[in-house]
């Protein structure tokens, strides 16, 4: 790999490291959510200022191509990705289903607290 391949990109690695840090800052994305993606951007700068050690791990694994390794380790970055996002929506899917029942439950406790008034049944009803 030559240097000015190496140098574009550690600048665009920057760019996008920078990008995410920002989003944080400005609470756009949480940081639990980054984490997988902050790690992917270290691994990267790793292996862009040291090429040797991906044609190592290759030859380690018994991959033919250097290529090959690059999109097997795409293909399981990606996996990891789905999996952090799918416990992200499982958790907030829980917490939905959680908050409509205590809501239901609060509706209910109203709707009989307010035995004395139709009016106000006929409100809470409709809403």
């Amino acid at each position: 790999m030559s240097l000015r391949l190496q140098i574009i990109l550690l600048v665009f690695l920057g760019i996008g490291l920078a990008v995410v840090v920002n989003m944080v800052r400005r609470r756009v994305l949480e940081l639990k959510y980054v984490l997988v993606w902050l790690f992917a951007d270290a691994v990267l700068v790793v292996l862009v200022l040291f090429p040797k050690l991906i044609k190592a791990i290759t030859r380690a694994l018994g991959i033919q191509s250097t290529m090959n390794m690059i999109f097997f380790c795409g293909f399981l970055l990606s996996l990891v990705i789905i999996f952090s996002l799918t416990v992200a929506i499982s958790k907030v899917t829980a917490e939905v289903r959680r908050m409509s029942q205590t809501i239901a439950m609060l509706d209910k406790k109203l709707l009989e607290s307010s035995s004395g008034d139709t009016e106000e049944k006929e409100l809470i009803e409709k809403s």
